[in-house]
């Protein structure tokens, strides 16, 4: 049977623990990129590290630190694919065209909603807080 031929452009696949150390350098250098280069990954950063320690106080259980947490992980992770959509629309052109507006408007919205979220789970932690 033929082995199947590979795209000339293609990067050499490794496995194991030298795949995981080749991802893992390419994702910090996605991250180091973003927040070099995106405002709202900066901002983002910023509340999600202010936060870490209101959620230490503000949680009773290791499930609400969680919970207060993962809302910020959200915002963050949904602002890295906001960011990389973008990357990708302007790389092939930045030229105006519709659908590429609502490429970028969708994932704004994502990142939005995820704040959205972010802001309630908040909300709710803090309003205990402040209640009792």
């Amino acid at each position: 049977m033929n082995k199947p031929q590979s795209h000339p452009t293609s990067y050499p696949k490794n496995g194991g623990w030298a795949r995981m150390y080749t991802a893992a350098k390419f994702s910090l250098k996605g991250m180091v990129y973003c927040f070099k280069h995106e405002a709202g990954m900066r901002e983002y950063s910023f509340i999600f590290i202010a936060s870490i320690p209101c959620a230490i106080y503000l949680g009773e259980s290791p499930v609400e630190r969680i919970l207060m947490l993962g809302a910020g992980i959200l915002v963050i992770l949904m602002e890295y694919l906001n960011s990389a959509i973008e990357a990708t629309l302007d790389r092939i052109s930045t030229d105006h065209h519709d659908l590429t507006g609502a490429a970028k408007d969708m994932g704004s919205a994502a990142v939005f909603v995820a704040a959205l979220l972010f802001v309630y789970v908040w909300g709710e932690f803090v309003y205990r807080a402040l209640s009792a």
